[in-house]
């Protein structure tokens, strides 16, 4: 004869409240609203939702009662990984989540392949606004971002009207940094940069290129630079620039060694990202090039790394800009009125410049 079995039903909420004859809402606040509760009568809930084998709230059918996700969304157009594996990107991300952890709300990362669109990605997640970390201006993940009745806050590019923003001034940090290598006598320079368009260039860059580039941070770093030593008389249109699309250590060295080997006569190679920097100096080792008495390296961002390294770079504050702009999405005032916080960076002198070598050194120096 068959065995008969019996399984038992999962409690449900009114189960529950049923079993301790208490309301559901009750039941609803022990979750959701302890304070209302005393103690007591929390513990009693929780202790018999866990006998019962009741599992909570239904996430999924609160969020469709208050419609509300309880989460911040993070567009990233990068592999996930690169969440986690850029210092720059990770100092970010910590501050967007200290920023939501300050507010009792979750982070939904939603990183999308920067070669490959997946806008789907963006219309499937459920939060209640979005940050857009540095994207092109003609991202289509950013288009459905905004095509979403949420708020939005972009971080560091691009510019979008009546989008609130937070970033600093690329242009400027980086003309310091351009003035501080014309006064050690520099005139003859490399740069390598990060990607500039959304297709892919691991090659020198045309004035055009550079000029046309939709990843706008890009674009003001390199006409920063165009000004700055322009205007001491350097012709910018024969002045070397290598694009790499990849951020990573190797791609800086790959540059620097296209760069070098294109023009072994420049004096300095300044880097958008102190990542392309800390490239640029293997590669410098790699060919027994002494750094800062044969060529000088400067970096932009300010990483730990580069700290260790004595990088000569810009500093500027990845934590609180991530910080900032969470509390920009989440802050409660009038979503009708665009905001833009620009935080402030740092010259950082380092180890890495000096005045370029004379013909003389070069010739009988080591």
């Amino acid at each position: 004869m068959a065995r008969s079995t019996h399984v038992r039903r999962p409690a449900t909420l009114a189960s529950l409240a049923a079993e301790l004859g208490v309301s559901r809402t009750t039941v609803s606040n022990a979750y959701n609203r302890p304070d209302q509760l005393s103690p007591e009568l929390r513990r009693r809930v929780l202790e018999t939702a866990r006998r019962l084998g009741y599992p909570g709230p239904d996430p999924v059918a609160r969020s469709l009662r208050t419609r509300k996700a309880g989460a911040v969304g993070l567009l990233l157009t990068e592999n996930l990984s690169y969440a986690f594996r850029d210092p720059a990107a990770l100092g970010f991300l910590e501050g967007l989540a200290l920023a939501c952890e300050g507010a009792g709300q979750g982070l939904h990362l939603v990183p999308v392949n920067p070669e490959r669109e997946d806008v789907a990605a963006v219309h499937r997640a459920g939060v209640d606004g979005f940050v857009v970390y540095s994207v092109p201006d003609d991202d289509p993940h950013l288009a459905a971002v905004l095509s979403r009745p949420v708020p939005t806050v972009v971080a560091d590019q691009p510019h979008v009207e009546g989008v609130d923003r937070v970033g600093i001034d690329d242009r400027g940090a980086i003309t310091a940094l351009a003035k501080r290598l014309i006064a050690l006598g520099h005139r003859r320079v490399g740069v390598l940069c990060m990607r500039l368009t959304r297709d892919r260039n691991d090659g020198f860059v045309s004035t055009d290129r550079a000029e046309t580039a939709t990843f706008h941070v890009q674009r003001a770093r390199l006409a920063g630079l165009t000004d700055a030593f322009s205007a001491v008389g350097v012709d910018w249109g024969r002045v070397p620039v290598v694009e790499r699309f990849d951020h990573s250590i190797s791609s800086g060295a790959s540059a620097a060694a296209q760069l070098l080997d294109a023009d072994p006569h420049v004096t300095a190679l300044i880097c958008t990202s102190d990542i392309l920097a800390l490239g640029a100096l293997a590669e410098a080792r790699r060919r027994g090039l002494r750094v800062p008495q044969d060529l000088t390296v400067t970096g932009f961002d300010g990483i730990a790394d580069a700290d260790r390294a004595g990088l000569t770079t810009v500093r500027q504050p990845v934590l609180e800009k991530g910080r900032a702009a969470g509390k920009l999405l989440l802050a409660s005032v009038d979503p009708t009125r665009p905001r833009e916080i620009t935080l402030n960076t740092e010259l950082v002198p380092g180890a890495t410049a000096a005045p370029p070598r004379t013909a003389e050194e070069r010739w009988f120096g080591p």
